[in-house]
């Protein structure tokens, strides 16, 4: 069950259960669009996979209880600054394969 994370570990943008800005990774690393493109590059700086757009819970109970009611989304920011400069080094070894090559 994703934890839908509440913002961007970055920039600490919030990032409510239905953003459209919300972007992960498999590890569920939780960044906002800006910091994925402007800052990350599409490399995440905890694991070095890509990103894809979070996806949305729910809102309202239209089966079996899945739905944000029965399973909220985490309330426990997890603002970790990337350094862009270290990140920089990280990435640029990887950030030309495609991110389902790396």
């Amino acid at each position: 069950m994703l934890e839908l994370r509440p913002s961007c570990e970055h920039c600490n943008k919030a990032l409510p259960p239905a953003s459209l800005e919300a972007r992960i990774c498999s590890y569920e690393c939780t960044f906002c669009a800006s910091c994925v493109d402007a800052v990350l590059g599409n490399v995440c700086p905890n694991c070095g996979g890509g990103f894809t757009p979070r996806p949305i819970r729910p809102a309202r109970n239209w089966k079996n209880g899945n739905y944000l009611g029965g399973d909220p989304a985490s309330t426990t920011p997890k603002h970790r600054p990337v350094d862009p400069g270290i990140h920089a080094l990280f990435a640029a070894a990887i950030q030309d394969i495609a991110p389902q090559e790396r």
